[in-house]
């Protein structure tokens, strides 16, 4: 034991720094993806409840089948790491060919879900006629860009495996900086233009209609394009992926390595659609508790997802430093690697539950001037902050898991984390209480199952982890220089 953590000091002091390099990035870019939606939300939020609502419901619908796709599509992550630690590089062109076939497929089946499988849920839903008539807008819009997003979160999953994910970052700047004008445009129409420039402009531009929902789709469409066709364009100028020439001679499917991309893939996908949910049916029971406990849960959650950015960034470089390692034939080091990477997950947790204590209070006063919501929010804040530690362990122990491939486990882990513990215990004590020792907790019965749910996962995790490194003996610890 004295031996391990010996040596994982010696690691940490080579290999924190590289992992931060990496994580950082990829942070920024799910910053700058998640600003498109609060830039949606906002900005038709000042035209209309109704178109509001519209954008809310449409995006609870296209959200998760993104999140799929890209959780899908990372399977190609740690493949492309183990690839260039072992320097085949040879080997990594066709296996990207491969995602990208899996890419367009997948965003095309997404298209197609959005244009035909809407109304019939809305129906079920029984979403307001209207709200369901300009969501049903919204969304036919948003299917045009679900293929070109797919085929970005493909080669960004390369980009990343390559340890290049500085791209990711500055394309999806570029996408929202898309979004924003061509919302501003399509939303408000001339009279918005108008009033933001003046009566100078032009009368066909002055004449564009407003089309508020619908126009939001076009933006975020527009946006997806604009993302994919400038990541194609830098993998294809770039010289940072050094000998791996991706555009030229085209493979066509070979189902071997598709079966090895989807084999690592859809876990992911699976694990990640299953968290949406956890989050989503959650929302959905607490509906029931009035507006101020709902006010309260959406503010704190979100506040508290903007943190998680960070330790969902470092998990999935973590995957990368792994899968590299573990390329290089180097299993022991790899081993040190993950723990590493784990250890430096609790300490960004420890900043996490530090900057909550510190700005939970001036932040949810930014959020609403309701002191009733502000006080319940709080309330949940604290409970926000036993969770941050199981948060980011448990989302860092199944990035080093994703590096060595493992990833049916994590999903199996996930289902019975997140829904059995997480989503069932929270809703029975928010229910129904403690038998005999508490009345129902309402929501705060559900964030405790929140604690419990991520509890449990990263206690499975850790274990699945130290299992899958025991006994690693075979070469010796071979520290790189940095």
């Amino acid at each position: 034991m004295a031996t391990f953590f010996t040596d994982l000091l010696r690691v940490s002091r080579t290999e924190t720094r590289p992992l931060i390099r990496l994580a950082l990035p990829i942070c920024g870019a799910q910053l700058a993806q998640a600003g498109m939606s609060v830039a949606d939300v906002m900005m038709t939020g000042r035209l209309s409840a109704t178109d509001l609502a519209a954008v809310s419901v449409g995006s609870s619908l296209w959200l998760p089948l993104m999140l799929f796709m890209t959780g899908t599509l990372m399977g190609l992550t740690p493949i492309v790491a183990h690839l260039l630690g072992a320097g085949a590089n040879e080997r990594i062109r066709p296996s990207v060919h491969q995602a990208l076939w899996v890419a367009f497929t997948l965003g095309l089946v997404s298209a197609l879900l959005l244009w035909f499988a809407v109304m019939p849920i809305f129906r079920v839903m029984n979403v307001p006629a209207e709200v369901a008539y300009r969501s049903s807008a919204y969304l036919s819009a948003v299917a045009f860009g679900m293929p070109g997003v797919a085929l970005f979160q493909a080669l960004r999953a390369f980009s990343d495996g390559m340890n290049h994910t500085r791209p990711a970052l500055w394309i999806s700047l570029v996408g929202l900086g898309v979004n924003i004008p061509c919302n501003f445009v399509l939303i408000y129409g001339g009279d918005g233009l108008t009033g933001l420039f003046g009566d100078w402009l032009p009368a066909w531009v002055q004449g564009l209609p407003a089309l508020g929902a619908l126009g939001c789709g076009i933006a975020t469409a527009l946006s997806m394009w604009v993302m994919c066709l400038a990541m194609i364009f830098y993998t294809r100028r770039s010289r940072a992926y050094g000998n791996v020439e991706l555009w030229h001679s085209p493979a066509p499917p070979r189902w071997r390595l598709i079966g090895e991309l989807l084999y690592v893939g859809v876990p992911i996908g699976v694990a990640i659609f299953v968290e949406v949910t956890l989050f989503t049916l959650i929302s959905l029971f607490i509906a029931s508790l009035g507006e101020i406990t709902v006010a309260a849960h959406q503010v704190a959650l979100n506040y508290t997802s903007i943190l998680f950015m960070l330790p969902l960034a470092l998990s999935m470089a973590l995957t990368v430093r792994v899968g590299n390692t573990l390329g290089q034939g180097k299993a022991e080091l790899a081993r040190m690697v993950a723990w590493n990477g784990v250890l430096v997950s609790v300490l960004i947790a420890l900043l996490n539950s530090t900057l909550l204590w510190f700005t939970a209070e001036p932040v949810m006063a930014l959020y609403t001037h309701d002191t009733a919501v502000q006080r319940l929010a709080l309330s949940l804040i604290l409970l926000a902050m036993l969770y941050q530690i199981s948060d980011s362990l448990q989302v860092n122990l199944a990035g080093a898991l994703r590096g060595y491939k493992d990833t049916r486990i994590i999903m199996l882990i996930t289902l019975f984390a997140y829904w059995a513990v997480g989503l069932a215990g929270g809703h029975w004590l928010g229910t129904r209480g403690v038998a005999g020792l508490t009345e129902p907790l309402g929501v705060h019965g559900y964030w405790i199952g929140l604690v419990a749910g991520l509890t449990v996962a990263a206690a499975l995790l850790g274990e699945r982890l130290r299992r899958k490194t025991r006994g690693v003996t075979n070469g010796r610890l071979d520290i790189p220089h940095t």
